[in-house]
């Protein structure tokens, strides 16, 4: 056998096993960008705007799958949105950007990325996953609430600015604080049973 014909052999395993691992991350990236769409419609009543679960899965992405997959499944998702798909909590479409809550939608985008990339830039360990958690956990309420309070200040011209952030933002703060550390936890468990797959 000619040694081109051997180096051919050598390389269908590593295309093989690079295709393989290629579609996995496909699969999982479609899993996340499924799980943002039903949990913008899981609404649990509340008395000003409804609670949902979006946050969590957005930092549960960039835990599990890192800061590229994990932020390519959330942009992949408020792409779909905004291109007129009703998988935003208040259905879709490029107006979507004057909504209040838009800011949050781009937030999901940086808590992915920030929670993805402290986790999988240090040793993994529950600390470091909480501490990812916890940062992809503010990176999103500090993109979507200034977003959300100048939108209500210069867009919508509305008056009590820190009376609207303590409504409508502030007081969503703890349910996903404490949603993003459990979040955090269970990232612990599910990476080493990843990685060994």
């Amino acid at each position: 056998m000619s040694d081109i014909n051997q180096e051919n052999l050598q390389k269908k395993p590593k295309e093989r096993s690079r295709g393989k691992s290629a579609a996995i991350r496909l699969a999982q990236c479609a899993i996340f960008v499924v799980l943002m769409v039903v949990s913008a419609y899981i609404q649990i009543p509340f008395p000003f705007v409804p609670l949902t679960f979006q946050t969590v899965v957005a930092v549960l992405a960039g835990l599990l799958l890192g800061p590229r997959y994990g932020t390519a499944s959330v942009c992949v998702y408020v792409l779909m949105g905004l291109l007129g798909l009703p998988v935003f909590s208040g259905g879709g479409g490029i107006g979507y950007v004057v909504q209040l809550t838009f800011g949050y939608l781009l937030g999901f985008i940086a808590a992915a990325f920030v929670s993805g990339f402290i986790a999988h830039k240090c040793r993994p360990s529950l600390r470091i996953f909480i501490l990812a958690g916890v940062c992809g956990f503010l990176a999103n309420y500090a993109v979507g609430a200034p977003y959300f309070l100048l939108l209500w200040h210069f867009y919508y011209h509305n008056a009590g600015l820190w009376n609207a952030f303590v409504v409508y933002n502030l007081i969503y703060m703890p349910k996903d604080l404490i949603l993003c550390i459990l979040a955090a936890v269970l990232a612990n468990r599910l990476i080493p049973l990843l990685d060994r797959r």
